[in-house]
């Protein structure tokens, strides 16, 4: 039958009017009393009727993936290797796949080569054209570029004030983890570490030579030739002893004379490979 639901329509919007004053009434009044936190209760799912939210001393609470402008990550402080250092390479995918063109990048140069650095020298982004779609934290391929949760970003300047320049777009990884831990412990688990992908193999590079260059322990150390033992007790007037052998040790005359048996048969099956390739 026609109009029913426009009639179904108006009557829920008569049920709301209707419990926005009976939960006001129910509840006292007191959820708007601002000698204890009730923010929480009238944001919340259960709460009815109509909520004002007084503004700016109160502000929602945005979602975790709430988008606004861009800003950059920068290692924090307090890193051991990487202090204050960019995350961002100025590769410059997120210029080329922004769709209004609001991004410019200034790769760095090394002053003493002159050759190229994975370092923005300068990152502008306009925040007036900028239409927060998040392409740019997207497509980033080392998760150098984050959308930001500030939206008070209004002032009375339309020009320069609006073009973000690196300093102020940079912010510290425990920003980012702070806003929005779940998509940061997300990303975690797809790059396989909390930091940047840069740091964790300076991490590995470093335990690498660290293991290469400790000393070994004894038992690890190949033991010297009799020659040279030899050598060093006659030089010195001393009588030097034959050192025992270790028991299931291999004398050094055996790995020569192995090494040079395999020598020999490698010598003889290439010889035989150019024989049937002239034949």
């Amino acid at each position: 039958m026609y109009g029913t639901g426009l009639a179904k329509g108006l009557m829920l919007t008569l049920r709301h009017f209707v419990e926005s004053y009976v939960d006001d009434v129910r509840y006292g009044f007191r959820k708007y009393h601002h000698s204890t936190d009730n923010f929480g209760i009238r944001q919340g799912t259960k709460t009815k009727g109509v909520i004002t939210v007084q503004y700016p001393d109160e502000k929602v609470a945005v979602p975790e993936r709430f988008r606004f402008v861009p800003f950059l990550i920068v290692e924090d402080e307090d890193h051991p290797t990487r202090a204050g250092k960019d995350w961002c390479t100025s590769c410059g995918i997120c210029a080329k796949v922004c769709p209004p063109q609001c991004i410019w990048i200034v790769r760095g140069n090394d002053p003493n080569t002159g050759r190229p650095v994975p370092e923005p020298e300068a990152f502008f982004i306009d925040i007036d054209i900028c239409m927060n779609c998040g392409f740019c934290a997207e497509y980033c391929p080392f998760d150098a570029i984050k959308m930001d949760h500030d939206y008070e970003l209004a002032s009375y300047d339309r020009t320069t004030h609006h073009i973000h320049d690196k300093e102020r777009l940079s912010k510290p990884n425990s920003y980012w983890r702070g806003i929005a831990p779940t998509r940061a412990y997300e990303e975690m688990l797809v790059r396989g570490t909390w930091e940047h992908k840069d740091a964790a193999k300076e991490a590995r590079r470093g335990a690498a030579s660290s293991r290469a260059s400790a000393p070994r322990p004894a038992a690890e150390r190949p033991a010297a030739p009799q020659a040279e033992v030899a050598s060093e007790a006659s030089a010195s007037g001393e009588t030097a002893a034959p050192a025992p052998a270790a028991e299931g040790a291999t004398p050094w005359t055996e790995d020569d004379a192995k090494r040079e048996e395999r020598r020999r048969k490698a010598l003889e099956r290439k010889a035989r490979r150019a024989a049937k390739r002239g034949q």
